[in-house]
């Protein structure tokens, strides 16, 4: 996921008079208190977890690992007795990938291990690689030239110049009551995120035509591989793509994403005048025999004659980044949807409605599998013709915040759900989930239904580490998650999903959204 938050639709009274808010029905206390007792004292939410990380390994979109991870998870649903469990293809995604073999060390002035992986979706090296490490310096492309016919064989890196500060904070941290509390201060109505301005989009472009211009010279010239990195400190670096994955791409060199502080030590090296060479290693693998791209559907059928063909989703992404093993993303939001959905059936609940879960292929790389899922169910996101099925889902909730309890959850401007989620979280604000914000939140799977006028929504999440330790990066692994948030979080997704689908009526919606240019 990448975490974005936008101040979307504000107080809705103003904005959308049409939209009474409605009133909750009562809770059944009794059956509240069977989801608390079976989700925080038999939960299973941690081998869930463990399956999909420890033993599955890295999702990555495309890769053998997140086919694996497809084809575990249908199984486990089906296994608890969902219903129609299956993988659906979403649409064509390009090539997989993922790493064979990595190794990455200072050999010049001194032997040293270091902190790398090769970047998603570049080649392998031939063989074993040991060269000299060159120093580009460059912020325009007429800087390049000085370096023409003097990279071939070498391994090159752009200079670090800005420092390693110590950081002062801790890197988990909870959200504060205050910080709750304004959050659900309601927010002016807009349409949506403040477009970018022109000078920064301008300054944007030019940044990338230029890192488009010197990557073309450095592989042009014959270097042997790139050193990069995206920041992080104290041994964690953040990954992402390192070479386009459409089947066409043209090719790229290989490059090494490492640790900052790698980086920076043969940066000031080389600055004055030291020379360092490295040897590195990488052996990856292109998957070219199904470009198709992949979702994980189960359902626990409805039971009410005129409802049954009504549907609650609920859902979470099941692909990850390749240098650990996708723990808090989005193994987390994954293995609490996955134990939502066992709560419900353990307790032989009978939902009016029919649950369905999706486990989503290729968040990562841009929404691709609810996007892809809402394109062939729901209608099209840009002209906003719907299908008969649009109607027929209530509402969709996504969990995709890292591993931290749920505080409560955002309405995306639909001011009328805030009084059923607010008598939703009573039984469990003593647990901390107290909060319902009229804001939005973006960059993660709800967009695909919200965008097409069905209610989807994203629950507010303690971000623990999320942003300083684990979100993309090399230490997303098992060891982060907290057992007892992710209990938490079971429970109260169980809840509304189960309310959700015994409701007299559908939640309200917002008015469609406009169709795109």
């Amino acid at each position: 996921m990448n975490k974005t938050y936008t101040l979307l639709l504000g107080a809705a009274f103003l904005a959308f008079p049409a939209l009474a808010q409605q009133k909750a029905e009562p809770l059944d206390a009794a059956i509240v208190e069977k989801i608390k007792q079976e989700g925080l004292q038999k939960s299973q939410v941690m081998d869930i977890a463990f399956y999909l990380t420890d033993v599955n390994g890295p999702r990555l979109s495309g890769s053998t690992g997140l086919a694996k991870a497809n084809q575990w998870t249908k199984e486990k649903l089906a296994s608890w007795g969902l219903k129609n469990a299956t993988i659906e293809p979403w649409g064509t995604f390009g090539k997989g990938w993922e790493v064979e073999k990595s190794y990455l060390a200072l050999t010049k002035p001194y032997y040293q291990p270091m902190i790398g992986s090769p970047k998603a979706w570049t080649p392998s090296t031939n063989g074993p690689v040991k060269g000299q490490v060159v120093l580009v310096k460059a912020t325009k492309e007429e800087d390049l030239a000085q370096y023409a016919g003097k990279l071939k064989g070498k391994i090159v890196m752009a200079e670090v110049t800005n420092p390693i500060k110590t950081t002062f904070a801790a890197d988990g941290s909870r959200y504060t009551d205050e910080a709750l509390h304004k959050m659900a201060e309601p927010v002016a109505p807009t349409e949506g995120r403040a477009p970018m301005s022109d000078e920064r989009m301008a300054q944007m472009r030019a940044r990338r035509a230029f890192v488009t211009k010197m990557n073309e010279m450095i592989q042009s010239e014959g270097a042997a591989a790139i050193l990069s990195s995206r920041g992080g400190s104290h041994g964690t670096f953040f990954t992402t793509n390192g070479a386009p994955y459409a089947m066409d791409a043209k090719p790229a060199l290989p490059e090494f994403e490492i640790a900052q502080e790698d980086l920076a030590r043969m940066s000031r090296l080389l600055s004055a005048g030291i020379p360092v060479e490295i040897e590195l290693e990488s052996k990856t693998r292109f998957l070219t025999e199904d470009p198709q791209g992949y979702n994980v559907i189960a359902e626990i059928p409805g039971t009410d004659k005129k409802l049954k063909n009504e549907v609650v989703m609920l859902g979470g992404h099941i692909d990850s980044w390749h240098a650990a093993t996708g723990a808090t993303d989005n193994a987390a939001g994954v293995a609490v949807m996955m134990e939502a959905v066992r709560i419900i059936k353990a307790l032989n609940l009978q939902p009016k409605r029919t649950i369905r879960i999706a486990l989503w292929g290729g968040e990562e790389q841009g929404l691709h599998g609810s996007r892809g899922y809402a394109q062939k169910h729901i209608g099209d996101a840009k002209t906003k013709q719907v299908l008969p099925e649009q109607e027929k889902i209530s509402a969709y909730y996504n969990l995709d915040n890292g591993t931290g309890k749920i505080r409560g959850i955002y309405t995306q401007g639909n001011e009328a759900v805030a009084p059923l989620f607010s008598e939703w979280l009573k039984p469990f604000n003593a647990m901390g989930a107290t909060t319902v914000t009229n804001r939005n939140t973006g960059g993660t799977d709800h967009l695909s239904f919200d965008a097409l006028g069905v209610p989807g929504f994203q629950f507010i999440q303690d971000e623990i580490e999320y942003n300083t330790r684990t979100h993309h990066t090399n230490m997303d692994t098992y060891d982060r998650l907290q057992p007892e948030d992710l209990k938490q979080a079971s429970v109260i997704v169980a809840n509304f999903v189960y309310q959700t689908a015994n409701r007299t009526e559908k939640l309200p919606r917002k008015p469609m959204p406009k169709p795109q240019s």
